[in-house]
């Protein structure tokens, strides 16, 4: 089916100029500049943009939709869908599910549902463990955007804390690393210094960012850089949190040279420790949400691209696993609906450009990951497309949330865009609040 979206504000390449997109099939087939489109469309539906922008689909590198074994906080079928009605048109989802995917077959296992069931397109990391590189050995690399490893404290066998495992992996694999990265020797003692001064019961969520600590996240991250520069490994640091981690980054070499990336996360750009009183457990992350010091470090970091890419670490969980103090509450929350909204949303207080943000969000991950033909309004390249209404206020609610935990920590904001429309593949997947059901993503091809 062929669509020409035209009378749009393009935002992509680092311009925004007004045009129109002809779409043919799964792909992007012309770009134009202006207000004249060719009359050769054939018989495309028209989509009139008047007023509203058209950017490429965002593309998440780190989501927890977690299937398999955690369904009953979301699955691949509704968090894609809410990713869809976010304008995020590509996702990678982490390994520790139940079972975590560390062997091929559970791999194998998650693409098949994929196909079955994302409303969007999708690729799994791999996860290492201290004992799995035979495993490791038979991955199509093609397929996957990298592996991941858990330096700091994880669930069953995913935390890699052998030096010797850590150093096999780093110096054999030519694959992507991207770590979690937070010392647990610190973190423990972090723990068991504040449960000794205060008591257990007494260490509300507000002691979370003092027991997983700036000083745990930089003993981690500088670790392993340290090590990916004495054995050449491509090491991406995600969810960075911190100012002082940032000094481990370079911002002078272009994308393509650098053998150390990172991401940071929406809630670090959004959000700071002054907000748990008010938040709670909503915004217990791991890592911690920081200071504002790190906060604005951190955004001025992805203006001036020291922070390769925006993404979400989308986490549901149940309000009721999200109850208790800073020990025994659930870390992580939803956030993939919600992430472009928020971007455009600083960028409307100057925080971004909206090029930047489409940098962030789209172009660099495709470039950081290697994305066969996705990221850009590109002719020939897939049309994942997204189309917002810049003049649209509307207020996240349980109403509007698709999230199947059924709640968000951004309840009640007011955002002054809209997501309008999402293409994923050239198919509509979402329109005006609508899901357009029956439509499936692809599996990403990696370079």
């Amino acid at each position: 089916m062929k669509r020409l979206i035209k009378n749009a504000l393009i935002i992509n390449e680092g311009r925004s100029f007004r045009g129109a997109v002809l779409t043919d099939g799964a792909f992007i087939s012309r770009v134009y500049e202006g207000d004249e489109a060719d009359h050769d469309v054939g018989n495309a539906e028209i989509i009139d943009a008047e007023g509203k922008w058209l950017l490429p689909g965002v593309i998440d590198d780190q989501v927890h939709f977690r299937e398999p074994g955690l369904t009953h906080k979301g699955s691949i079928a509704t968090e894609s869908r809410a990713a869809a009605a976010g304008g995020v048109t590509s996702f990678m989802d982490m390994p520790n599910t139940k079972p975590q995917t560390t062997t091929v077959a559970e791999l194998e296992w998650k693409f098949q549902r994929a196909a079955e069931t994302s409303a969007v397109n999708y690729s799994f990391f791999f996860g290492g463990t201290n004992d799995n590189f035979d495993e490791i050995a038979r991955l199509d690399r093609r397929r996957v955007p990298g592996l991941k490893l858990f330096l700091g404290s994880s669930t069953g066998n995913m935390l890699v804390d052998s030096r010797e495992a850590l150093r096999r992996i780093f110096s054999e694999t030519d694959l992507l690393v991207a770590i979690h990265a937070e010392k647990e020797e610190i973190i423990r003692r972090n723990r068991a210094y504040y449960i000794e001064k205060y008591g257990e019961d007494a260490l509300d969520v507000t002691f979370h960012p003092k027991i997983r600590s700036e000083e745990a996240c930089y003993a981690s991250s500088s670790e392993a850089v340290e090590l990916a520069h004495e054995l050449g490994t491509r090491l991406h640091l995600l969810h960075v949190s911190t100012a002082k981690e940032l000094a481990l980054l370079d911002n002078k070499l272009p994308l393509a040279e650098k053998r150390i990336t990172s991401e940071t996360c929406v809630h670090y750009l959004w959000f700071s420790d002054d907000d748990y009183p008010v938040y709670g457990n909503k915004i217990k992350w791991n890592p911690a949400i920081k200071t504002a010091a790190d906060r604005a470090a951190l955004r001025r970091a992805v203006n001036n691209n020291t922070i390769d890419i925006v993404a979400t670490d989308h986490a549901p969980h149940l309000m009721s696993e999200k109850e208790g103090n800073c020990l025994s509450a659930a870390s992580g929350g939803p956030l993939i609906q919600h992430s472009l909204p928020l971007m455009l949303e600083l960028a409307a207080q100057g925080v971004f450009t909206k090029e930047k943000v489409v940098e962030k969000m789209a172009h660099q991950p495709a470039e950081l990951f290697r994305i066969d033909r996705r990221g850009y309004i590109r002719e020939g390249y897939y049309a994942d497309l997204v189309l917002v209404d810049p003049q649209r206020e509307w207020r996240v609610s349980p109403e509007n949330i698709l999230y199947h935990c059924g709640w968000s920590p951004l309840e009640g904001q007011i955002f002054r865009n809209f997501v309008f429309l999402t293409l994923v593949n050239g198919n509509l997947v979402y329109k005006n609040g609508k899901m357009i059901e029956n439509v499936k993503g692809m599996a990403l091809t990696f370079g």
